[in-house]
């Protein structure tokens, strides 16, 4: 089988195509008539997140290649990673041609990129999580922080948990993150009873810990010796009281080596993780989020892992290197466009196609825009255990299913 066709890029990144197709998510579509229509990929491919960028765009051929995407013609643009270079490359795909842009990745590229694709009268699947980028010619397809709380609660709730708490970076992800808890928890008759905020910088969240959880139990000092009487043993230092919360779920949207800090930290501090469940975010979703016990039984929303597993296979077998997380949205959104110029939902690229609402299912399982240009995604609920996370609730196979 021949791989699809495809712009040739520019030093350092190339076309590297895949050895042999596999699952397909998507669709094959026809070859239009007047030839392969041109698709802009617009990513960081120098500069800080030139690893990611790459990724990205070597996700995106893998995409074009499994779904028969010989309909296509992917032109990538390397946006340094900066809004002055998003908007140079979208000026240079538009005057190439292209019928649909993907990407950018980064907020700022975003919004350089939006102006120009508009006035082309180009619509954009953007990478980004700034919901208020969204709208009009661009759709956001990035993970959204809020869908994934509001899963979380409601799974929660399901599962008797009323009382919610939250210990968040002082960020504006944090910020939001706790904001969604309070809002998801409002709506189903649930409570935040508490939320404390930490300085990411600071590397020490105890301030914050001590704000949510009471002080556990001092042993009474001894009073004076009598007189005549011998001084009494000094006696070993209890180890402090279990605290005692006032909730029974805490969100930590926290990742990485900060994320085990805080719950070794939450442990010395007293909080019993088996009785109180944490709660986590998009950023738990890490191969060794098990090898840290204060986090077994915790939960958290994601993409069910099925089918991004069998991908991350895919990618390994075809490029010799690991994919970061992110790279399968390039693999979504390439053969998102495979399946837009079929035309079966609107004309190919067009707001119509791309708003159908029975959605699409792709290795990040089933999504679907909004008219407000968001994604929404059917998300499921992951267990932390030692041997590897276990899918507690699947993720709906029908929007209809939804239920959050």
């Amino acid at each position: 089988m021949v791989p699809a066709p495809l712009a040739t890029p520019q030093p350092p990144y190339g076309y590297r195509p895949p050895p042999s197709p596999a699952a397909n998510p998507f669709p094959p579509v026809a070859a239009a008539p007047s030839g392969p229509a041109k698709i802009a990929l617009l990513v960081p491919l120098s500069g800080p997140n030139a690893g990611l960028g790459n990724a990205i765009l070597d996700a995106a051929q893998l995409a074009l290649f499994e779904t028969g995407g010989d309909q296509l013609t992917l032109v990538p643009r390397d946006t340094k990673g900066t809004p002055a270079g998003a908007a140079d490359a979208a000026r240079s795909a538009v005057g190439d041609g292209a019928a649909l842009i993907l990407g950018p990745l980064l907020a700022g590229e975003v919004e350089a990129v939006k102006p120009i694709a508009s006035d082309a009268h180009v619509n954009v699947i953007a990478f980004s999580t700034v919901t208020d980028l969204a709208g009009g010619n661009t759709y956001l397809m990035g993970f959204l922080p809020r869908q994934e709380v509001v899963r979380e609660v409601a799974y929660a709730r399901q599962r008797g948990i009323g009382r919610f708490a939250a210990l968040a970076p002082n960020t504006p992800y944090g910020h939001l993150m706790t904001d969604a808890l309070r809002d998801a928890a409002s709506s189903t008759g649930a409570t935040v009873s508490k939320a404390a905020f930490f300085d990411p910088s600071a590397g020490d969240p105890s301030t914050a810990i001590a704000v949510l959880l009471p002080s556990g139990s001092t042993p009474p000092s001894p009073g004076p010796d009598a007189p005549g009487e011998a001084a009494a043993p000094a006696a070993a230092p209890a180890p402090p009281s279990p605290a005692v919360p006032n909730f029974d779920a805490l969100l930590l949207p926290e990742g990485g080596a900060q994320l085990k800090q805080i719950v070794r930290k939450l442990s010395a501090a007293g909080l019993d993780s088996k009785a109180t469940r944490l709660l986590g975010s998009g950023l738990w979703d890490e191969p060794d989020i098990g090898d840290e016990p204060t986090l077994d039984g915790g939960w958290f929303a994601a993409s069910p892992p099925e089918a991004r597993r069998d991908f991350e296979q895919h990618y390994r077998a075809t490029y010799g290197s690991e994919p970061p997380r992110l790279a399968s949205l390039g693999y979504d959104a390439a053969a998102l466009a495979a399946a837009l110029a079929s035309g079966k939902s609107g004309p190919p690229f067009s707001r119509e196609a791309i708003l159908n609402p029975n959605g699409f299912s792709g290795v990040d399982g089933l999504f679907r825009f909004t008219p407000d240009g968001l994604v929404q995604r059917g998300l499921a609920v992951l267990e932390v255990e030692p041997q590897g996370n276990v899918v507690v609730s699947p993720a709906p196979t029908r929007f209809q299913d939804l239920g959050y």
